[in-house]
């Protein structure tokens, strides 16, 4: 009976992560997109003549 219980938490706790792990790989798709959008539709460059492809 224990290890019943044991191996339906298990089960549980593995589901759980793997539904985190999946909705990170969406959060990651998105954030990639917008990053890409950003490099393409990046404003031209000032005064200083030099484009950067980051915002830092």
């Amino acid at each position: 009976m224990v290890l019943l219980i044991v191996v339906l938490l298990l089960a549980l706790i593995l589901g759980g992560a793997g539904f985190a792990v999946h909705v990170l790989w969406w959060v990651a798709l998105v954030v990639l997109v917008l990053w890409l959008l950003g490099f393409v539709l990046r404003s031209p460059a000032g005064s200083g003549g030099r484009s950067r492809w980051y915002r830092w």
